[in-house]
């Protein structure tokens, strides 16, 4: 009987990949792997009995994948289990709202999976026995299995090509707000991976330190809609002009609001407040601590920090050491205090890469940075 079922290895890791399919192939399963949540909800459709799905993945977590199965109808009562090392009831209770059967802890033992897997197959058994009743020869299934094996391999990698052009088009949408400033491409790399490093550091998901990673290029958008002489002009901005460029934040805002897109919707949130202040001093809507978005107190230090150190058309780059200082005194008034806390305590990160792009730091005295267009 074990024969004719089908599990699907979920899990980043080839070696694990690896081990769980011969711990199946040993109890005389037929398994399919994925090397990620793009690929696991495409192999769902392999006539899958049962799933083995690892918590921790890149760009689209366990919990994720596990929420978008559930989400159709043929999949809504497909045994999945959990194969991870989180233990916390938090977790675990997190693992089961998201639609999970059961757990497996690593390292896997052998007889803990032959019986937890066996258990829900059986479930999974009289549960497709009640909705329907169907019978197919061995020889149809596996031509069937075959075609259609080579057409989810196609639509995974149109998929792929899919994701990939989506956040293209995000990246080019960020350098276009920003073409006319000097070093962009590299301002928005090195912003990025200084709020994805801030995001981990905050015990952000892999998935949540991806939508950071992609979605804070977005910060400055709308400087599309600032005029060349307030954008690049040398020198402090007049009350008005000042006025002006703050407007900014909300013109981002407007551009990616309405989105479907997780990435999006997370880029208009950071567009609005990455320049809201912790101390209620900052624009557009003046709000004060934890009333600002989280991602947006989180660009505002990475954003700022990439500022201080770049040359832009009315200043010159300054040092990490006043960089660092600035940061300081804006703890607690300009900055969330547990921000700051993990920028200087992942400053190693942060250098290698500061380092891995071009910069040409000069010492200069530091002026006003409160009208500084970061």
């Amino acid at each position: 009987m074990n024969k004719s079922k089908r599990i699907l290895v979920v899990d980043d890791d080839k070696e694990i990949r690896n081990i769980i399919g011969e711990l199946l192939d040993m109890q005389g399963y037929e398994y399919e792997m994925a090397s990620d949540g793009i690929e696991a909800l495409a192999k769902v459709k392999l006539d899958i009995d049962l799933v083995l799905m690892d918590v921790n993945m890149p760009k689209m977590d366990g919990y994720e994948v596990i929420k978008r199965i559930r989400e159709e109808a043929d999949f809504r009562d497909l045994p999945i289990i959990m194969v991870t090392s989180i233990s916390s009831r938090e977790d675990r209770l997190r693992a089961v709202q998201a639609g999970a059967n059961d757990f497996i802890a690593k390292p896997i033992d052998q007889t803990e999976l032959n019986v937890r897997t066996a258990s829900l197959l059986k479930m999974k058994e009289v549960q497709d026995a009640i909705k329907r009743h169907k019978s197919e020869l061995e020889n149809k299934v596996k031509q069937r299995t075959t075609a259609l094996r080579k057409s989810l391999n196609e639509m995974v990698a149109a998929q792929r090509k899919t994701y990939e052009a989506h956040l293209d088009t995000i990246r080019r949408l960020a350098i276009a707000a920003e073409y006319r400033d000097e070093g962009t491409a590299a301002h928005i790399l090195r912003m990025s991976n200084y709020a994805a490093v801030l995001a981990k550091g905050l015990g952000f998901s892999p998935g949540e330190i991806e939508i950071v990673l992609q979605a804070s290029p977005m910060h400055d958008v709308g400087k599309i809609g600032i005029p060349d002489g307030i954008l690049l002009k040398e020198g402090k901005l007049e009350d008005e002009e000042w006025d002006m460029m703050k407007r900014h934040t909300i013109i981002g805002a407007r551009i990616l609001k309405g989105s479907n897109s997780e990435l999006l919707k997370a880029g208009e949130i950071i567009a609005i407040s990455h320049h809201e202040k912790w101390d209620g001093s900052g624009y557009p809507e003046g709000l004060k601590g934890e009333n600002i978005p989280l991602l947006g107190r989180i660009c505002a230090v990475a954003d700022v920090f990439d500022a201080i150190t770049t040359k832009r058309p009315y200043k010159e780059a300054f040092s990490n050491e006043e960089a660092f200082e600035t940061i300081k005194k804006g703890c607690g008034t300009h900055f969330d205090p547990k921000v700051v806390d993990v920028f200087f305590d992942k400053i190693d990160e942060v250098k290698i890469i500061q380092d891995s792009y071009s910069k040409n730091s000069v010492e200069r005295e530091i002026p006003d940075f409160e009208r500084m267009r970061y």
